[in-house]
């Protein structure tokens, strides 16, 4: 029974052996220690099943621009994945539809044998019997439907009949037959019929699935961008709450000191002491905020769990800057209603039902279907001349050799021609069901116009409150600057203040904390600008433009 000895325990073993083998005042030096357990190391490691432990490396940090965070999304971003495969999956949908006009081959091999009693002098064989027959069928053909709504049918029928009869001409016989067959709607189904409206659908989602994928990849971006700038939030707060907590440390120091020199009371320090501690919690809960961020924006950049920025720190280099910009309201309305994905779906919409409502008016006329059919017969093979051709079961006097060759000949020369040509007419009398569809069809379609309507305007109300909300924004950041430049002030007033005793530790903690409101204050407010001109071009479906994007099938 074998044992795995630890690098801990051969290394002591060691170490003992050597203190063992010399003299108790000879002490054994460090490095001598050090090459003992390098030597247990390596021991351990050469035996059979131990492996060396992992050695956790240093955290990966990741510098990340707002333009490689998008890049990163629209590269490994799974719902953009996903939704990549609509457009393939509306494709199979029109293959399937367009497939309805491609041509079809048909034919048949069959042979059968049939023995007839002798119920009259037609069905006598040669014996006096009843006919047996003997038939090979080989037939051959193609169909296919037209995209006006008629279909065409070529087919060539061939079959070789051995017989008994006493009667018979050609035995073994050879028939040809080709014919063709032409139909035709003329008034129902001419326009459109089930089929090409399908086909006309399936496109049109094809073009819908694409719509999608462009809202998607908006959308996404869109989250990106605003994941990226509270990420960037995030981290300038743990700075600010750095900030404050080294200010706190700094006047507990100061306070320390003057207790020591009799110039304060020791009360006096608690105080700071206690702000001290409430901001060393404050910047705890901003690094908290800080992994969540993190994390919200990992989901968006990844393609899974085994992606290497999963498990890496990201540090957003990009700083949410502020510059005041006017926007055109008018200009921004007309962009969105020529580019939102979402009306243009809807106009798409009002394309399938205007189709359906096409094809319903077309079902309510009366069925006129012209039929047209041509053929023409062959027939070869040994040919039996027989001592009186006015008499049945004659004898047969004399075998023309012939075959398949002769029944073909006399196909291509249109010895035996044979056509049709017909109108077929059908329609219901009285109120139908089509009727009724059709009123249907013709108020939905009414409903699906106004909603479009209600769309444009949904449109340029969400465009014209973006725009309040960025000016709010705009507004907001200057309010913020300005108090967090007055509160810097006012700390540095009450610190001097304060060296000189003309003010208390009170004031000055007050000051801090007011500095670090406003500063957070200030952050957020530069945040809320970033995001309002996020969604103020997500509204117009700018996003895609603006980040010089190309949607690639």
């Amino acid at each position: 029974m074998s044992r795995t000895v630890s690098v801990g325990r051969l290394a002591l073993g060691l170490a003992a052996a050597a203190l063992g083998t010399t003299p108790l005042q000879a002490q054994i030096s460090d490095a001598r220690i050090q090459e003992l357990i390098r030597a247990a190391a390596v021991a351990a490691a050469a035996q059979p099943g131990q492996a060396p432990a992992p050695v956790p490396g240093p955290p990966v940090t990741v510098a990340l621009t707002l333009d490689e965070a998008v890049e990163l999304a629209l590269e490994r971003n799974l719902d953009i994945a996903v939704q990549r495969l609509n457009p393939q999956l509306q494709d199979v949908a029109v293959a399937s539809a367009r497939a309805y006009y491609s041509p079809a081959l048909t034919s048949t091999f069959s042979k059968a044998e049939n023995q007839n009693a002798p119920t009259s002098q037609l069905q006598l064989s040669q014996g006096g019997g009843g006919v047996v027959s003997d038939t090979f069928t080989y037939n051959g053909g193609i169909a296919k439907n037209l995209q006006w709504g008629g279909s065409l049918q070529l087919t060539l029928n061939n079959n070789r009949q051995a017989t008994t009869s006493n009667n018979a001409f050609y035995n073994p016989s050879f028939q040809s037959v080709w014919t063709v067959n032409f139909s035709q709607p003329l008034l129902r189904d001419f326009r459109i019929d089930a089929q090409r409206r399908q086909l006309q659908v399936s496109r049109t989602n094809r073009d819908i699935s694409d719509l999608q994928l462009r809202a998607s990849v908006t959308n996404t971006v869109s989250n990106v961008r605003n994941a990226y700038w509270d990420l960037v939030f995030a981290t300038q707060a743990v700075e600010v709450a750095q900030q404050s907590l080294d200010l706190a440390t700094k006047l507990v120091q100061d306070n320390q000191i003057r207790v020591e020199v009799g110039t304060m009371a020791p009360i006096d320090v608690v105080q700071a002491q206690a702000e001290q501690a409430t901001r060393r919690q404050a910047l705890v809960t901003a690094e908290s905020n800080r992994r969540t961020s993190e994390l919200a924006l990992k989901r968006l950049l990844v393609s899974g769990t085994a992606d290497p920025n999963w498990s890496a720190t990201l540090n957003p280099v990009d700083r949410a800057e502020f510059h005041a910009e006017t926007v055109d309201v008018e200009a921004a309305i007309r962009r969105a209603l020529a580019e939102r994905t979402d009306l243009e779906i809807a106009r798409r919409n009002v394309e399938n039902n205007t189709l359906t409502m096409r094809y319903l008016r077309n079902q309510a006329l009366p069925a006129v279907n012209l039929q047209v059919s041509y053929g023409v017969q062959g027939v070869g093979g040994p040919f039996q001349e027989r001592s009186n051709t006015g008499v049945l079961g004659s004898t047969v006097t004399n075998t023309i050799p012939g075959g398949i060759g002769d029944a073909l000949g006399s196909l291509f020369r249109n010895q035996f021609p044979r056509w049709t040509l017909g109108v077929n007419v059908s329609y219901p009398l009285g109120a139908s069901s089509q009727d009724a569809a059709v009123a249907r069809a013709r108020i939905q379609l009414g409903q699906v116009e106004a909603q479009l309507k209600q769309i444009e305007l949904q449109i340029a109300t969400d465009v014209t409150s973006a725009s309040i909300q960025f000016r709010n924004a705009t507004e907001a950041v200057q309010a913020a600057q300005a108090a967090r430049d007055l509160s810097q002030r006012r700390l540095e007033a009450e610190q001097s203040k304060f060296e000189v005793g003309m003010s208390t530790n009170y004031f000055v903690v007050q000051a801090q904390r007011d500095l670090n409101d406003a500063r957070n204050s200030e952050l957020r407010a530069v945040l809320n600008y970033r995001k309002a001109l996020v969604e103020f071009e997500r509204l117009q479906q700018a996003a895609l433009q603006s980040q010089n994007i190309t949607v690639l099938q």
